[in-house]
């Protein structure tokens, strides 16, 4: 179970719009809008293997600043089974998003720091 690449870097901020405008000044594309998370925002720089930004406001117990990198697999159901064996634990199972599209799972690294597996491909147009 090879990772592909770095899929998305999830970002908990207090004003979306305020955030896309700021990473379009930058250079960053948006490329759609979700209902997750009440609502997020997908930004990413032009060209090849760029990751993803997703940025959605902040509710419930979570803090601002970065919630959590997502790493691109072919599977993340394989994936998921593949790293057990090895003695990876994660938190729950794999679950679909339907409002991106895509199966993840998420696990820690040893300090504590949250990771997640993504789909490389979307299901659905979320």
């Amino acid at each position: 179970m090879p990772v592909l690449a770095v899929d998305h870097i999830e970002l908990i901020v207090r004003d979306v719009d305020e955030f896309v405008e700021f990473f379009q000044k930058l250079g960053f594309r948006l490329l759609r809008r979700t209902a997750h998370h009440g609502g997020s925002a997908e930004l990413q720089l032009p060209g090849p293997n760029q990751p993803v930004f997703e940025i959605h406001k902040v509710s419930g117990e979570e803090n601002i600043g970065v919630n959590h990198i997502a790493f691109k697999v072919a599977n993340a159901r394989e994936a998921y089974r593949e790293l057990r064996e090895k003695g990876i634990a994660f938190e729950a199972l794999p679950t679909f998003v339907e409002a991106t599209g895509r199966t993840i799972v998420n696990f820690r690294d040893p300090d504590g720091w949250r990771l997640q597996l993504v789909d490389a491909e979307r299901k659905l147009d979320g």
